[in-house]
């Protein structure tokens, strides 16, 4: 394979929309009437085009030369990187447009979003609190708007603001342990993240809380939907995740060495797996009801 094409596939880090799909299959299993199409249009606009584009264009804004979004050894990025995320952009937002204009305006807002967190002149990334909640804003609450939306038969508008609320807290719990290998070539390049802020210790404990209150948000969710059952399911699903979090945060305690790229990447894999299976899960008892 041509060596600048096999660089621009890898740091447009297709993989990395797996661990943004809980929020997709949240939504979706929220919707009472799914149109079929415009969800199957909905993810492919996000987990195909969107979310890949942004991790293109920040590889191409950051050049990381250590790992980095589940990129043990990462190329450097080309031009052509860049000339393909601007594409898939605009394909994007083209497609938006026949799921309705709102979702259209929203992915453009995302899109827009996405580049002024990695732009160089902008740099929202840069910023430990701005940075984080752009993040968690546009990938969670924002996110699930657009996928209830979408896929909603009647594109509603009314949705569920504690579930919203919900998504940004599990991307904010998420999120912050991606951060927490990468704070010295972070430091190096000017970029102060939440997880370098809080430390090594703290960003575990930060963690902890906004998980805690994420699954506040969805246990009062699914109680104003009389859905208890579905609730305690999701939390079987998060039993192994539970298990490894604390497992690997005695672990730093000891050594904080053993906040690195293998393991962080075993923790995103594993709370991906469970959370997107709790709300796959979900989704069917939804449709089979």
């Amino acid at each position: 394979m041509n060596k600048t094409l096999q660089s621009t596939l890898q740091l447009l880090r297709f993989h990395f929309s797996f661990f943004l799909m809980p929020v997709y299959f949240f939504a979706l299993s929220q919707v009472n009437h799914i149109n079929w199409y415009s969800a199957a249009l909905v993810f492919v606009i996000l987990h195909l085009l969107v979310y890949p584009a942004s991790n293109g264009y920040n590889s191409y804004m950051d050049r990381d030369t250590s790992p980095v979004g589940g990129i043990k050894n990462p190329l450097q990025p080309t031009k052509q990187l860049f000339i393909v995320t601007v594409c898939m952009d605009i394909t994007a937002v083209v497609l938006s447009f026949f799921v309705s204009g709102l979702f259209a305006i929203g992915i453009l807002l995302y899109i827009l979003a996405s580049r002024a967190y990695s732009y160089r002149k902008i740099r929202l990334k840069k910023y430990p609190v701005t940075g984080y909640l752009t993040v968690i804003i546009f990938q969670g609450a924002v996110t699930f708007f657009l996928v209830y939306h979408g896929a909603d038969s009647n594109h509603a508008t009314n949705v569920p603001v504690i579930s919203m609320v919900a998504s940004s807290l599990l991307i904010g719990g998420f999120y912050p342990l991606t951060q927490i290998y990468q704070h010295e070539e972070d430091v190096n390049d000017g970029v102060k993240t939440i997880s370098y802020k809080l430390g090594y210790k703290g960003t575990f404990i930060f963690t902890g809380i906004i998980y805690a209150f994420a699954f506040c948000a969805l246990g009062l969710q699914f109680f104003l939907n009389l859905e208890w059952t579905r609730f305690f399911i999701l939390q079987i699903f998060m039993i192994p995740v539970l298990v490894y979090f604390f497992i690997w945060f005695r672990k730093v305690l000891k050594n904080n060495s053993e906040a690195d790229f293998k393991n962080t990447m075993q923790m995103n894999v594993l709370a991906s797996i469970c959370t997107n299976l709790g709300f796959i899960t979900i989704l069917i008892l939804h449709l089979i009801e």
